[in-house]
């Protein structure tokens, strides 16, 4: 038997700590939280986003803030490292990040939506991912207001995954293309 696969333990992973990721330079994705219920879910986010490096995440709507027992208990301690702001009206904050020149796309299923497979973010330019509410989705509003719609293909028979692994799902594709 091999010892060439061992487990690595926790301090010879080779992490950075809290102040050197504020530090360093972070992948060019925001994550937009539309009115998450689930303070177990705004932690996995956190957490997917801390390990990803990903610029921010805004809290908007009914989305819980830190700090939260709930969050950090599935953040662990993400919401230290991760830039974050809440915005109350996510429609508002997508169209200011249009302004800034933000690529903005909800992860939605719509007309007229490009598959994740098939998506490429532009090259030297910031893109915001639109994540939405447990039941309801992303806003309408808020869909309209993006440049785009990103749709994860699925062949099963349920109609969607849990917002905290379809964000995995998604800022994994789109960190390993940028």
């Amino acid at each position: 038997m091999s010892n060439s696969r061992k487990k690595l333990k926790l301090d010879e992973l080779g992490r950075i700590t809290v102040d050197e990721f504020k530090e360093a330079q972070k992948t060019p994705l925001i994550i937009v939280l539309d009115n998450i219920r689930s303070l177990n879910n705004i932690g996995s986010v956190f957490r997917t986003s801390d390990a990803f490096r990903i610029e921010k995440v805004y809290l908007c709507g009914i989305t819980a803030q830190p700090p939260h027992r709930d969050i950090h208990k599935t953040a662990l301690g993400a919401t230290e490292s991760v830039d974050w702001e809440y915005v109350e009206d996510t429609t508002d904050l997508v169209l200011r990040l249009n302004e800034d020149g933000v690529d903005t796309y909800a992860i939605e299923q719509a007309e007229d939506s490009i598959k994740l497979n098939d998506f490429n973010p532009m090259p030297g330019k910031k893109t915001a991912i639109v994540m939405g509410n447990e039941v309801e989705g992303v806003q309408q509003e808020v869909i309209y207001a993006c440049k785009g719609v990103i749709e994860i293909p699925q062949i099963g028979t349920k109609h969607s995954l849990n917002i905290s692994v379809c964000t995995g799902v998604v800022v994994w594709d789109l960190f390993s293309k940028i």
